[in-house]
């Protein structure tokens, strides 16, 4: 049976098409539909609900050795406040998932996960624990939104004190609140635009999902469903867990490279990435020159050669052509080369281009 968020009856009133997706029931869009929730999204402002994500703590004195041997990233630098994103590995280099880290002490850490890979995230966590450290699942006590886009931060400023909004990208403050509701405000998003997410107690979240619609109506604030997120997130070229990548792909050959610290002492996979060496296939763009949209699990081809194959595909409604993500050969993945993908045989062509698609500006 699929689970509820502490928003869904708020998603029902608003007119929410609901649909599983990762054990919840969560609304796809609403009347206003994907694509002017996506345009609402990087012109003003938009409303999700993330709550189906997962949140784990780990505390206690050996909780950032833990870290730094379970995770590919470098935690050993962080500020309290900080986060940082990081891919976590099995002993072959693959990725069980892709997380992030907030530093909240020396000897605490909030880590928030995918909601589909939760319980698989949390039994590796505990399987591969050290010392003195706790590893505990608090995803009930929390929900989770996201509010982004160019009118995020104005819309937030209206209920909350400029000393509980993180100053940096990818930065937290712990003892926030906003409408005076205690929360964790961090500077962090999936869409490529501004914005915050906020992590509060579950029972507070349809006061606080309220409270931002009213006060974003100026602002245009509209609530988006998960297709907005995913057009969003696909224009913004960030990978996500069972697309890019998955237990047989590791984070070099996605394009992670910068949250794998082979520097580090040691960590899960990390003998395993040495050993492959060069990652001889890479994650890159594709733009359709021809006429169709391509979607994931479809093959690609260069000079007559199948070459790899797409994670993700879809029409982006900002920029206003159809893109795709796929890993491919190595060999074959400079940018300015012209591939055909086969799209229920059909082959359409496309030319691999620099990621990201769409970068917001400053």
């Amino acid at each position: 049976m699929e689970l509820k968020t502490p928003l869904y009856e708020a998603h029902v009133r608003a007119g929410g098409k609901m649909v599983p997706f990762a054990g919840y029931t969560l609304p796809v869009q609403y009347g206003t539909g994907v694509i002017k929730e996506h345009m609402a999204v990087r012109e003003r402002a938009g409303l999700f609900d993330v709550s189906h994500m997962g949140e784990i703590l780990c505390e206690g004195r050996d909780a950032l050795d833990n870290l730094q041997m379970l995770l590919t990233n470098n935690f050993a630098n962080m500020s309290d406040g900080q986060a940082r994103y990081s891919p976590m590995c099995n002993e072959k280099g693959g990725t069980v998932d892709d997380l992030i880290v907030y530093k909240e002490a020396d000897d605490r850490y909030f880590i928030v996960v995918n909601a589909a890979n939760k319980d698989k995230d949390y039994e590796w966590m505990l399987a591969h624990q050290s010392g003195e450290v706790t590893f505990t699942d608090v995803s009930e006590r929390y929900a989770q939104l996201a509010l982004q886009g160019p009118q995020a931060m104005k819309i937030l400023r209206k209920i909350t004190k400029e000393e509980h909004i993180p100053q940096k990208y990818y930065h937290a403050v712990f003892d926030g609140e906003a409408g005076g509701i205690p929360c964790i405000i961090s500077k962090t998003g999936y869409t490529g635009e501004d914005g915050v997410e906020l992590y509060l107690d579950s029972e507070k979240a349809g006061e606080m999902w309220d409270l931002l619609l009213e006060n974003g109506k100026e602002e245009g604030l509209i609530p988006c469903g998960l297709g907005a997120r995913d057009t969003l997130r696909m224009e913004a070229s960030m990978p996500l867990y069972g697309q890019e990548m998955d237990e047989d792909v590791t984070p070099l050959e996605t394009g992670l490279g910068f949250a794998v610290k082979m520097s580090k002492e040691d960590f899960i996979g990390k003998k395993a990435m040495e050993e492959q060496g060069e990652p001889k296939r890479k994650r890159v763009g594709l733009k359709v020159t021809g006429r169709g949209i391509i979607r994931e699990h479809q093959d690609v081809y260069a000079e007559g050669k199948l070459i790899g194959h797409t994670t993700s595909g879809t029409h982006c409604p900002y920029l206003g052509y159809p893109v795709a993500m796929a890993l491919v050969s190595a060999k074959y993945a400079e940018p300015g080369r012209t591939v055909s993908v086969e799209v229920r045989g059909r082959m359409v062509e496309a030319k691999i281009v620099p990621l990201p698609f769409y970068k917001r500006s400053k």
